[in-house]
């Protein structure tokens, strides 16, 4: 760290394709990146003592939720507030000394233990200084291949962790996702084990993956529904209104629940769109519909929308001065500056300053009109199955292509805009996630019925996309995933799309284009070794990458 304020490559956007050294691009300074890494270090010192009780049978009450938590406070563009994270490494703390009690009264030894069990801070500046020593963070792994290996896991369970605290949040839990969440934390400070260890452990991140995307499917559906093809409005009405972005649907219910009858209208916003598609949240007379695009338009379409946000997870991009006041945050997110709302122990959230915030506003200023089809998830195209398969089977379908993952700011993302609208019309797309906003208002018209853009919904529901390719496989008895008429076209921005990309790989999906540039936490041999055995490569222009994914 001596030579770098901080150091971070754990997104698309690491600067100049290496990483973060002064700021991150996302926005977070140098001190919450730097106490990310110790809230990150001190997580694994609390896995080494968790698997230690692992084996006497002990289970540390606190201990799993807390770990999902922070690694989900530590995905890009999650949590900017040093202060909160500050507290939870404080909460950690004494979460070990209590896992160190419980411990020691079963005679376990916990002498010559790695630092990251030992290491404590009487103050926060005692926490600053060690957050920037030289055992914390990235670079403490010197060898460059190791390095790689250790941070592609860290970023599936960061992604992982996201996806099983909101199936938490809807009282749905798997225990074995957590037990491999501890044992992986452990793998990446063993220095025993090598290069061939560690590609063995990222494929079974991506099978603990598959595990928690079908843990939040299960929950989603289970409480809300199956999502239903449906045309959202993206217009406005002249009322006043909340806006609600990222992930979390529980947060979403509750906030329904409590503006209800009050004369305030609720827009979901970027990633939150697929809640449109659950039949539950259809019965709310004020869910509007959906109001602007992606995250990284944020900053003008909070101006216009006028009223406040609620952030429920990450997204968060550093927010104008003149509208800081009307964001809120919850869960793991959080940024300087804005209200956060914690829950009680039930889990329960009072959002009532937010709906009198909201009273208190202009209605949202209309900055487009009309509506958008979504909500093909698995059980919705199981339904049209039999239409689907006629259509390939005829030829009406050629291919599908699989356009699932992230958005992001950078210009070479237009690439996506181009090759949706230059794809064949005998072609269809699958996508989830918000790189969909790239494409999903395009007029590009349907195939017998079959809309050419099926949005399954959020990047968790990229599963969805995984269970209709086997579903097709098992239908056109197929030994392979890989006969299946269907290229892989990803684009990705942070660890939600690792796991996914991670998930994949263990299903044995091969020939991914993944874009719009390759991972820089990829170690030049580590890549070489993800294009050698699953084909994985960058892409290059909407021409050539047609043709290759056509042929």
């Amino acid at each position: 760290m001596s030579e770098h304020k901080m150091f971070c490559y754990q997104c698309q956007e690491s600067s100049k394709g290496i990483g973060c050294t002064v700021r991150g691009v996302c926005g977070k300074t140098d001190r919450v990146a730097n106490l990310q890494d110790l809230l990150m270090y001190t997580v694994k010192g609390l896995a080494v003592l968790a698997e230690k009780g692992k084996v006497l049978g002990i289970e540390f009450s606190e201990y799993n939720h807390y770990t999902m938590t922070s690694l989900f406070m530590t995905i890009t563009n999650a949590n900017f507030d040093d202060r909160s994270i500050i507290d939870q490494i404080k909460r950690g703390l004494d979460l070990r000394e209590t896992m160190k009690k419980d411990l020691k009264a079963k005679n376990v030894d916990l002498s010559d233990m790695h630092d990251c069990v030992e290491w404590t801070a009487e103050s926060d500046e005692e926490m600053i200084v060690k957050s920037v020593s030289s055992e914390v963070g990235v670079l403490a792994t010197e060898n460059e291949d190791i390095r790689s290996l250790r941070e592609l896991v860290m970023y599936g369970l960061k992604g992982m962790a996201a996806y099983a605290e909101h199936a938490y949040n809807l009282k749905h839990e798997n225990k074995e996702i957590y037990e491999f969440i501890t044992k992986a934390l452990v793998s990446t400070l063993d220095n025993t084990l090598g290069a061939e260890e560690l590609v063995a452990l990222t494929l079974e991140t991506g099978k603990y993956g598959v595990e928690a995307m079908a843990l939040l499917d299960k929950a989603n559906t289970q409480t809300y529904g199956n999502p239903e093809i449906t045309s959202v409005n993206i217009g406005v009405r002249n009322k006043p209104a909340i806006l609600i972005s990222g992930h979390d649907l529980r947060d979403m219910e509750q906030l329904l629940e409590q503006t209800k009858g009050t004369g305030v209208d609720v827009y979901t916003h970027g990633e939150m769109l697929p809640a449109n598609y659950y039949p539950a949240f259809k019965k709310y007379d004020n869910f509007v519909g959906n109001y602007g695009n992606s995250w990284w338009l944020q900053k003008e379409e909070f101006e216009t929308f006028n009223g406040p946000i609620l952030f429920t997870t990450n997204c968060i991009v550093p927010p104008k001065a003149d509208h800081i006041d009307r964001i809120y945050t919850t869960g793991a997110s959080g940024y300087p500056g804005c209200k956060h709302i914690n829950p009680d122990t039930e889990g329960k959230k009072d959002f009532s300053k937010i709906v009198e915030h909201a009273k208190r506003l202009s209605s949202p200023t209309e900055i487009e009109t009309g509506s958008i089809v979504g909500g093909f998830a698995h059980s919705q195209v199981f339904a049209l199955a039999d239409k689907v398969v006629e259509a390939v089977k005829s030829g009406a379908i050629k291919k599908f292509f699989v356009m699932a993952g992230c958005d992001g700011r950078m210009k070479s993302r237009e690439y996506y805009t181009d090759f949706a609208e230059k794809l064949p019309k005998d072609t269809v797309i699958l996508t989830a996630g918000c790189a969909k906003y790239r494409y999903n208002k395009l007029d590009l018209g349907d195939i017998g019925g079959i809309p050419r853009v099926l949005d399954a919904g959020q990047c968790n529901d990229s599963y969805s996309l995984a269970v209709i390719a086997l579903k097709l496989k098992e239908v056109f008895e197929l030994n392979d995933i890989n006969d299946l008429p269907i290229a892989y076209n990803i684009a990705w921005y942070e660890q939600k799309a690792v796991i996914v990309l991670l998930a994949l790989l263990y299903l044995g999906v091969k020939n991914i284009k993944l874009g719009p540039t390759l991972p820089a936490f990829l170690s030049p041999n580590v890549a070489k070794v993800l294009v050698e055995t699953f084909g994985i490569n960058g892409i290059t222009n909407v021409e050539d990458d047609l043709t290759q994914l056509l042929a």
